[in-house]
């Protein structure tokens, strides 16, 4: 049976899927496999995942000389997720999955994290965890909104040196009152699928933790409302009521992020194959390669370009899937 014979519904394949839980896709058609011999995993998932994604994916495997298996399809939510595995892991399908013109978000990867042999997730929080950058909103409250947004988008870019930007925008925030402060923090637009990815790793034994190069007053008020396990951020200079447009003990940077990966990694004992950075900027790349599995999450140009997976579409809750997809293929 070819693949254009399955149903024109992802969840009606489930059916006709062996006990096993694999097929592989050859020339002669769709056959049932025991145990698929795999050095890559595609990941596909989206809302509107449809049979043609993955019959478009599966062409351009096989373009590329690989065999091809699939395993059984599963839902998260209303995120259906399909799991093709490869004879190989090739860069050049990873970068094929993340430009293509379509609605939903592709992975190619060597391997994934399980969500029930739980690990560690590190999370940037400014446009990652949170919709918003920090910085920006309180500087927008204190009438310098456009020269600090401008620094922002110029160091997340990876143009400009982190540590200097931050100094250079926080000095910007100079006398601006700490009530500006709480009103950012009473408005945190959490990013979608944040409280699942949360409530689905704590269930299964995960650590959560963020490193932001914003600042404390945010991420402790995250950590507080979320329950996670660590916070390591920035901290504003305050006299009495008013900022003083200093930054107090070392910067967050991109290397002290990825210094916290391997730190609460060895703290709290977690495999290296159960680590997870979640990233959005420049200054998270190294965070991103450090861990076993780097997500970046609507993340700018040149950290979808380098990073293992890049969601585009998605939200958090693509994290949860790509979790799930290593549990499927752990059992298979």
């Amino acid at each position: 049976m070819p693949i254009s014979a399955l149903p024109e519904q992802i969840a009606d394949w489930l059916v006709h899927f062996p006990a096993s839980g694999v097929l592989q896709f050859t020339d002669r058609g769709i056959e049932a496999i025991d145990k698929p011999e795999c050095d890559g995993f595609v990941v596909l998932m989206g809302a509107s995942l449809a049979p043609e994604h993955v019959a478009i994916t599966i062409k351009q495997i096989r373009e590329m000389g690989m065999q091809v298996c699939g395993f059984m399809p599963f839902a998260v939510g209303n995120v259906w997720t399909v799991v093709l595995g490869t004879s190989a892991h090739s860069s050049d399908l990873m970068q094929w999955l993340k430009i293509q013109d379509w609605s939903i978000d592709g992975a190619h990867v060597a391997a994934l994290p399980r969500l029930q042999a739980g690990g560690l997730i590190l999370m940037d929080m400014d446009s990652t965890a949170i919709q918003i950058e920090c910085i920006d909103e309180i500087a927008r409250l204190a009438g310098v909104g456009e020269q600090v947004s401008a620094v922002t988008a110029a160091a997340m870019h990876g143009k400009l040196d982190f540590a200097e930007s931050l100094r250079n925008r926080v000095a910007l925030l100079k006398d601006a009152p700490v009530s500006i402060l709480d009103q950012v923090a009473n408005n945190i637009p959490l990013m979608p699928g944040l409280t699942d990815l949360v409530s689905t790793a704590k269930s299964a034994g995960w650590k959560l933790a963020i490193a932001s190069g914003g600042f404390t007053y945010f991420a402790g008020k995250l950590q507080r409302d979320l329950g996670l396990d660590h916070i390591e951020s920035n901290v504003l200079d305050i006299d009495g009521d008013h900022l003083t447009g200093k930054v107090n003990g070392r910067i967050v940077d991109a290397t002290v992020k990825a210094e916290t990966l391997r730190e609460l990694q060895a703290r709290y004992q977690i495999s290296d194959k159960q680590t997870v950075a979640i990233g959005d900027g420049a200054n998270d790349l190294p965070m991103l390669k450090a861990a076993a599995l780097g997500v970046a999450i609507h993340a700018k140009p040149v950290v979808r370009e380098q990073a293992q997976v890049a969601i585009r579409h998605m939200n958090l809750e693509a994290v949860i899937c790509l979790l799930q997809a290593g549990d499927l293929i752990a059992r298979a």
